[in-house]
């Protein structure tokens, strides 16, 4: 149900109150003496509309399943968010918190953060992201209709509404993210574009003079334009109106709207990114009729209007739940599946269906084996979905449980997210922020890079998201190095609150992906061979929840070698030919292994023994855990597989002889002056949360 409209609307208490808003954004952004207040300015009377006319949702019920979702993709702009929030009575953002604004630790930090600020959706900033993430909220939506509504009970039904600027729209993610959401014919996600031609440089002018209008045309999209955003409510009322009439595509609105609105500094640059300045602060409130002397002011007459709100929301709260009672009553098994994932909860038993692999099971690749898991996994976990950037043959990521999610299917769970890597990690992090649904997105290794400010934000956010990478090594033979990963396993393990597994075989796999689905805050990625590669002696599931452990143990070795991976194998037939007593340790997520205790850390690298790693990828970080790294020290090269492995010295026989010699040399040397790590000492490293933890 829409919310209902005001009994009494008040073009004056309409207009005091959008000058509230903007009074309210020059001080707190004076207040800290730092931020951004020219866009909640201008974006003021935008904002009004939402809040008071359109949106769906409960200031006391942040969580609550039927709320409309609101994303500010122009983040930078979050003095508006919180002031909207708290102006409608969030418990998240009181007038202190207003006042607190840029703090360390605050609850209203710099740019919008998950975690930080209940009742923010995504956390945003990064331009582009977050209008990205949108996407992936509408397709929760549709998909999760499709899934669970009937004809009686509409338990998904809600709208996906952005505000995003000049910024978002000239950022590569937010194109790719545009044109796949125009393919689905996403109707019900509705973009307010603050179209102030201004950027920090100065006007777009400078950089950006394309017709926004005709690319979102081409990309599918309704295009509707609002000339005067500073303060006509009646066009924007209506713009989004005939929004939520379309319901075949996506639409942007263009609001043509004044940066600063109402600063002496109106439509300039110089009053996107820093404090108006006592003076201007000033004049802008004589002229919007309040007093120059008061500061963070806001009329009861403004506070009543929007505080009208919280009972319109419990109101709303209310009928749902007896709509969903309703629906329970009817529908047990689907009520009970949708309590269930928006719980975060896992089907019960569901660890007795991953698969288990034995050493005399035919040699596989890693990529083909987590294919393996992954069915496993979806056959019972509907919330899983996600998709390939255009490489479902090659990351064995298609669902045989489950056919396409497309504008005429989208009960469908696989995405086909075409050569879309950036916009794919991105609206992945938004199917995870709409509930209820464990996102998976694939794609080579070497091409994380093109989405890692996704991964880095699923991090940052708390998104429980799989990635799944395949093609981890040099062992990707004749696409050369282009493709061939090198510094991408360190990349990723150097981000916080990220899981890096790098599985050594098909019980490693399952491993991982029951680590990555335990998780409750924490992304994973998967780094899978192409080639194939043996199962293991001594490998089990329960193994990889310790971050490493020995896999092949020798009574009071001379040496230990770690690795990860297809190098385990490899490893341990070098260990097996060497003179030398030498154990094998596999090390499928570092991260874990330094979480786990001490003396089991010491147990798996002993003290007063060189200890080797081995990687196909490059060397930073292993000296934390070894004394001597055989790993990359350059790009790859074209060729066989195998060939190229062998050129760099990765295969059984040149490890050997690299250990051989390394141990009469260096390593003879090392010994004389007594042998230890940083992992043999370091307490246990937990992972840190609090940005995410802080408020719980």
């Amino acid at each position: 149900h829409p919310p209902p409209p005001r009994s009494m609307p008040s073009t004056a208490l309409d207009t005091k109150s959008i000058a509230t808003i903007r009074t309210l954004a020059a001080d707190v952004v004076q207040k800290a003496n730092s931020g951004h207040p020219g866009a909640p300015m201008g974006m003021a009377a935008m904002a009004h509309v939402m809040w008071t006319e359109i949106m769906k949702y409960s200031p006391k019920n942040p969580d609550w399943m039927g709320k409309d979702r609101f994303v500010l993709s122009n983040g930078h702009s979050c003095a508006l968010q919180y002031i909207m929030m708290h102006l409608s009575g969030y418990d998240s953002v009181t007038m202190g918190d207003l006042q607190q604004f840029r703090k360390c630790r605050s609850r209203t930090p710099g740019h919008p953060e998950r975690h930080a600020t209940k009742g923010i959706e995504v956390s945003t900033g990064p331009l582009g992201q977050g209008i990205s993430n949108a996407v992936g909220l509408a397709i929760g939506e549709s998909h999760l209709a499709a899934t669970y509504n009937t004809e009686e009970f509409k338990i998904f039904d809600n709208y996906t509404y952005v505000f995003c600027g000049d910024g978002c729209m000239q950022e590569g993610v937010a194109s790719e993210a545009c044109s796949l959401a125009g393919h689905l014919g996403l109707g019900k996600l509705i973009v307010l574009y603050d179209d102030n031609n201004i950027t920090i440089d100065g006007s777009t002018h400078l950089s950006f003079t394309e017709d926004v209008g005709k690319r979102f045309e081409a990309y599918g999209w309704q295009v509707l334009e609002v000339k005067d955003a500073n303060g006509d409510l009646d066009s924007i009322k209506a713009a989004i109106q005939l929004a939520k009439q379309e319901t075949s595509k996506p639409t942007i609105i263009k609001c043509k709207t004044v940066i600063g609105y109402g600063s002496g500094k109106e439509g300039t640059h110089g009053v996107h990114g820093a404090p108006l300045g006592d003076t201007d602060i000033v004049q802008v409130k004589e002229k919007f009729g309040f007093d120059s002397k008061q500061f963070f002011h806001v009329p009861k007459d403004v506070l009543d209007l929007y505080r009208s709100k919280v009972d319109e929301g419990k109101k709303m709260v209310a009928e749902y739940d007896a709509m969903f009672a309703a629906y329970e009553k009817k529908h047990p098994e689907k009520a009970a599946e949708i309590k269930r994932r928006f719980a975060g909860k896992l089907p019960e038993g569901w660890e007795t269906k991953l698969p288990t692999y034995k050493p005399s099971d035919k040699a596989t690749a890693t990529r083909s084996l987590s294919g393996q898991v992954l069915n496993a996994m979806a056959a019972i976990m509907p919330e899983l979905i996600g998709g390939s950037a255009d490489l479902t043959p090659s990351n064995k990521t298609a669902l045989k449980c489950s056919g396409d999610y497309q504008k005429d299917t989208p009960a469908g769970r696989y995405l086909r997210f075409g050569v879309r890597e950036h916009a794919m990690g991105a609206i992945g992090n938004g199917l995870h922020a709409y509930g209820g649904m464990v996102p998976f997105t694939a794609t080579f290794l070497t091409f994380i890079e093109y989405m890692f400010p996704a991964v880095r934000l699923a991090a940052l956010s708390g998104h429980k998201h799989i990635f799944i990478m395949t093609h981890d090594s040099l062992g990707i033979g004749e696409d050369g190095p282009t493709h061939q990963p090198i510094e991408q396993v360190n990349l990723v393990r150097s981000t916080p609150n990220v899981l890096m597994f790098r599985p050594a075989d098909g019980n490693e796999v399952s491993g991982s992906y029951k680590v990555a689905l335990e998780q409750e805050f924490t992304p994973s990625v998967l780094a899978l061979s192409r080639q194939g590669l043996p199962h293991l002696e001594g490998s089990e599931i329960k193994k990889v929840a310790l971050g490493a452990y020995t896999i092949l143990e020798e009574k009071d070795p001379d040496m230990v070698l770690v690795a990860t991976g297809s190098e385990v194998s490899m490893c341990i037939e070098a260990a097996k030919a060497m003179k030398e007593k030498v154990s094998v340790v596999s090390m499928p997520c570092a991260k874990l292994f330094d979480e786990q205790p001490l003396e089991y850390r010491r147990s798996v690298l002993p003290f007063k023994v060189p200890i080797v790693a081995v990687e196909m990828a490059a060397s930073s970080g292993w000296y934390k855990y070894a004394h001597h790294a055989i790993t990359m020290k350059t790009f790859g090269v074209s060729g066989k597989g195998s060939d190229a492995m062998d050129y760099f010295g990765f295969t059984a026989t040149k490890i050997k002889d690299a250990l051989s010699t390394w141990l009469a040399t260096t390593g003879k040397e090392l010994q004389k002056h007594g042998l230890s790590v940083a992992a043999q000492f370091e307490p246990i490293c937990k992972r840190d949360l609090h940005y995410i933890e802080y408020l719980r």
